[in-house]
């Protein structure tokens, strides 16, 4: 009898663990796809005279909203960008908040969460497979590809030690022999704003990371080139 009820108990309490998994899975939201949800649903599908771009990307990118909104105001240009995001994140929402846009154009900019290692360990090639990734979707929907550099970064105030400038020089030139070889546009905010330890000067960002209105004045010329470009105009 006794061996019954701690059986009985035992299965009670695995099915109680599983359920118990089974929500926190639910709860979880790692892409947060969440975050544009509403946004996303809000929006009306694009006349064909509309030439939309969305930017896809991280605190890069949606700082670049919140700095400069003037930038951004009165263009068909929507700001995708999520904090803290890495590109297996990316990859996960990129159709809900790049394809189902249907957008002309699409400007990633990503990588460098991931030598961070916010969300883990990742390899060069892991990082540049996940972009690769996302452009191959855009691609496939008829979505013009800006691919951009990952920006300079001598350190990471979050995670010191880890110098990432030389590891984000490589990931670009594997970034720029893609769109070689594929026709997409590299967009190299990189030359532009490097210093000479080949990281981000505090001229352009005051955490060396994320830029201030000095940085971002230096990509716009940049991005609004590349945007004219791939809507061949």
């Amino acid at each position: 009898m006794k061996k019954i009820k701690l059986i009985l108990m035992m299965g009670i309490l695995a099915n109680l663990g599983c359920s118990n998994a089974v929500k926190a899975q639910q709860n979880e939201d790692w892409p947060n796809l969440q975050q544009f949800q509403k946004a996303n649903a809000a929006l009306k599908t694009p006349s064909a005279d509309e030439d939309r771009v969305v930017f896809m990307g991280n605190s890069i990118t949606i700082g670049w909203l919140n700095s400069r909104p003037e930038f951004f105001k009165g263009k068909p240009w929507i700001n995708r960008g999520i904090s803290g995001q890495t590109t297996p994140q990316m990859l996960i929402r990129f159709r809900q908040d790049v394809v189902h846009l249907k957008p002309k154009v699409v400007i990633i900019l990503a990588g460098t969460n991931d030598i961070a290692g916010n969300t883990g360990p990742s390899t060069l090639e892991m990082i540049a497979d996940n972009i690769k990734g996302m452009a191959e979707i855009a691609h496939a929907n008829g979505i013009k590809v800006i691919l951009s550099s990952t920006l300079p970064a001598y350190d990471y105030p979050w995670k010191p030690g880890l110098e990432p400038a030389p590891k984000i020089m490589a990931l670009n030139e594997m970034l720029k022999a893609y769109c070689e070889e594929t026709g997409h546009i590299y967009l190299d905010y990189f030359s532009a704003m490097a210093d000479e330890r080949n990281g981000l000067p505090k001229k352009y960002a005051n955490d060396e990371v994320h830029p201030t209105k000095e940085g971002y004045a230096v990509m716009e010329p940049l991005v609004e080139e590349a945007i004219t470009k791939a809507l061949g105009k």
